[in-house]
């Protein structure tokens, strides 16, 4: 096993620290310092970060410097490979030439194979592994990962266990096999970025590196960057400074989304008793059926729940949110909840209401059509806060939330329908029906209410 493994927190950033000093003192020139802990053993190596930061490039050299020296076999891979054209080979063959080492590895179509010994780079994608090709991984040395926030966590629990081997001869001696994982983050609750930077397990250094630690950081990349400062306010953090986004390029909601994040909008939002919890619909059973629990106060709205399942019945989703004794409002339904289903002969409305609950009516529901619906969301969002944690499969669907692009024109065009509408769909449902949310005198309006923290009386921030 690596003799690094249970390292604490501080013996981890004394541990970077002395090899940066190390590969500052020893070997100028030729290592970036930020990435000196490539070079020592561990189980988990995630350099992350914006452009320009030579995470890649250093990776690359590493990892043939190891090969040369050692008997090794790497595999280098991605989420998504459907020809050699979109792995690493090409970037692995560039620097085995800069660095003088064309005459000891043989660079052919699909593999690179080292002359002097046996080591080999071998490239796959993530999601083309089977159980057949599974076995020929049990014997890879090292992993590396790259584009690493596009992978899944299906990916991530098929690989880590099958890169398992022991007695790996990486740095002459007898060590555990290591995952390497580059990657520029796209959002905070993506798996990778959860998995390796949020909560990192103990044998794991994460390490963000930008092109401000790239000491040959070139002049052309400068001129592109104050360019993309300029032009591109809104991404330059991300692409450059390997920051989360609010959302992902292109969200319908990305503003909103951000604008909610910088004024503490999604944080914690505790439930009121003395306030009604009114129950929101998206009805599915293949789709996903989504529930948020909505609770008002003036003009705020609180999303302190939700809930997303399929193939579940309506009693089952009555049971589940009767075991939570909230002081219940209405339900409220989209257009098709008042239509009666071919099979059972009833509508949405009429299980609910013979299960015990309140349904709005049909009167009462709020229609707009898609777009009208889009813009009312955003008209609402400032006033919407939602629970981190109890709404955070509801923030991520927001977050991910697009338009289909026409492959002709590239113009934006209909939301997609995809796993992530369901929640958006949601969340457009509450914003439409909000004002006709009410707390049935249970208190006095006037009553002075606390607001979420960080909101003032009057609604400004």
């Amino acid at each position: 096993m690596s003799m690094v493994k249970g390292l604490t927190r501080a013996e981890k950033i004394e541990m970077i620290q002395l090899l940066e000093e190390k590969a500052m003192r020893i070997e100028r020139g030729k290592i970036i310092p930020k990435l000196a802990f490539l070079y020592a053993p561990m189980r988990y190596k995630v350099p992350r970060g914006g452009r320009g930061s030579g995470k890649s490039w250093e990776i690359a050299r590493a990892l043939t410097k190891l090969a040369a020296a050692n008997p090794l076999l790497i595999l280098c891979t991605r989420e998504v490979q459907h020809t050699i054209k979109e792995s690493v080979h090409k970037l692995l063959s560039d620097q085995i030439k800069r660095m003088g080492f064309d005459s000891r590895f043989t660079i052919l179509e699909n593999e690179i194979r080292c002359n002097d010994n046996e080591s080999r780079f071998i490239f796959a994608g993530l999601s083309d592994l089977t159980v057949a090709n599974l076995k020929s991984l049990e014997g890879v040395d090292i992993a590396w990962v790259e584009e690493g926030q596009a992978v899944t966590k299906k990916s991530w629990d098929v690989l880590i266990p099958t890169i398992r081997k022991e007695n790996c001869p990486i740095y002459g001696g007898e060590h555990s096999s290591e995952i390497w994982c580059s990657y520029n983050p796209e959002l905070d609750t993506d798996e990778t970025h959860q998995r390796f930077t949020i909560n990192p397990p103990d044998d794991c250094i994460s390490v963000l590196v930008n092109y401000s630690d790239n000491p040959w950081f070139p002049q052309v990349l400068e001129k592109e960057r104050l360019r993309c400062k300029q032009n591109d306010p809104q991404g330059y953090e991300n692409i450059w400074e390997g920051k989360c986004k609010p959302a992902v390029v292109g969200a319908i909601y990305y503003n909103e989304v951000a604008a909610a994040e910088a004024n503490g909008q999604i944080c914690n939002v505790p439930y009121d008793p003395l306030l009604k919890v009114h129950v929101v619909f998206d009805l599915g059973w293949n789709d996903s059926m989504s529930i948020s629990l909505v609770q008002k106060v003036r003009s705020e709205i609180r999303v302190i729940r939700y809930i997303e399942e399929d193939h579940k019945t309506l009693d089952w989703y009555s049971a589940e949110l009767k075991n939570l004794n909230y002081n219940w409002g209405k339900c409220w339904l989209p257009h098709d909840g008042f239509s009666r289903d071919y099979k059972s002969g009833k509508s949405t409305e009429e299980i609910l209401k013979a299960l015990g609950w309140d349904v709005a009516s049909r009167e009462e529901i709020v229609e707009l059509g898609l777009e009208e619906g889009i813009k009312a969301t955003r008209l609402t969002f400032r006033q919407i806060y939602f629970d981190k944690k109890n709404t955070e499969r509801l923030i991520q669907c927001v977050k991910r939330y697009r338009r289909n692009i026409n492959q002709q024109t590239q113009e934006a065009t209909t939301p997609r329908h995809d796993e992530f509408s369901h929640g958006a769909d949601n969340l457009r449902y509450i914003a439409i029906n909000a004002e006709k949310m009410e707390n049935e005198n249970d208190w006095d309006e006037d009553e002075d209410r606390p607001y979420i923290t960080g909101r003032s009386r009057t609604g400004g921030y």
